[in-house]
């Protein structure tokens, strides 16, 4: 299949010393999902300003649509669209008239503008909302209006820089229908997220990248197949026992644990037996526990292996996770 955008052997460094991207290499189907995860300050938004033109790598080469993004930025520019972390919309003007401003900045005609705008507000579930002033807008239809306004000259390819961060459940579950149905439709589409649920949900292919590096590349499935069997996760009750805790259970761990502050995560082969065995373990060696539960290896757990940190959305819900009381 044609690329969507590729990025090979990238780099882009800021005052003088700062590296944002060092030599990424990626590249995206046509008509997919390519979900970019990373913690904040890993490069994600670096590398989307970059594939919609507006930075310039120092070296390396940037494609989108097979469009070089540096030699023909503004037809690079016809085809794609952008929303980025915060929603870029005129609140003084109505709904209606941000994109129709946006359609008559792609040269479109009036009438064209106007039908392209009562076609987004309808898209959206916008159109009583329409003829209000933005400033009365709420976040989740601000953030709606500023997807539509990407959306006006129906580009083949998308850029989504954290598209739902601060919305509510409800408003974020509809967005990610919106983004399906393009994806329907032939839209090409980069999402950036923090959201482990949000990638898993949508994206047909992730990669991670932190320190401006890509750590990790390929399926949900096959992200989480790195870590191999069932996870148990558990919490010591003292921070000084952590390490205690580590040298109890090494010889269990089918891979190395992960810690974070005093919640640790071991790798294990044999699923439930495997929760035994770790539990003998640290009563033998006398370790309080707060909490302990297995389950399946999820996004966030690969995330925490591979950057150290968790993801920041708290409302994740680990999968087929069962939990033992401690008591």
């Amino acid at each position: 299949m044609s690329k969507a955008f590729e990025a090979n052997n990238v780099n882009i460094t800021f005052d003088g010393n700062i590296k944002a991207l060092v030599n990424v290499s990626l590249a995206a189907e046509e008509g997919k999902i390519f979900g970019l995860l990373g913690p904040n300050g890993a490069g994600k938004t670096t590398l989307v300003r970059m594939l919609s033109t507006l930075l310039k790598p120092d070296s390396g080469s940037l494609k989108v649509l097979g469009i070089d993004v540096v030699a023909e930025a503004e037809k690079v520019r016809e085809s794609i669209g952008l929303a980025g972390q915060y929603a870029a919309v005129d609140e003084f003007l109505t709904g209606r008239e941000n994109l129709y401003m946006v359609g008559r900045l792609y040269h479109m005609s009036h009438k064209a503008a106007k039908k392209r705008a009562d076609e987004i507000l309808e898209e959206f579930n916008l159109v009583e909302a329409g003829n209000r002033q933005v400033k009365t807008y709420s976040g989740g239809m601000r953030r709606r209006l500023d997807l539509g306004a990407s959306l006006v000259s129906k580009p083949k390819m998308l850029f989504l820089d954290e598209p739902t961060t601060g919305l509510d459940p409800r408003t974020r579950l509809e967005l990610w229908e919106v983004i399906r149905n393009l994806v329907k439709e032939g839209t090409s589409i980069l999402l950036t997220t923090q959201y482990l649920e949000e990638a898993d949900e949508l994206a047909d292919k992730i990669a991670v990248i932190d320190h401006g590096s890509v750590i990790a590349e390929g399926t949900s499935k096959e992200l989480k197949n790195k870590l191999g069997g069932d996870v148990v996760e558990f919490k010591v009750s003292k921070s000084n026992e952590v390490n205690k805790a580590i040298s109890a259970i090494t010889k269990i761990a089918a891979k190395d644990p992960t810690i974070e502050e005093n919640n640790i995560v071991v790798p294990v082969k044999n699923g439930p037996k495997g929760l035994l065995e770790v539990v003998r373990a640290l009563d033998t060696n006398k370790i309080s526990l707060q909490t302990i539960s297995l389950h399946e290896p999820s996004l966030d757990d690969v995330f925490l292996a591979l950057t150290g940190e968790r993801a920041k959305d708290q409302t994740i819900q680990k999968s087929k996770k069962r939990e033992v009381p401690r008591g």
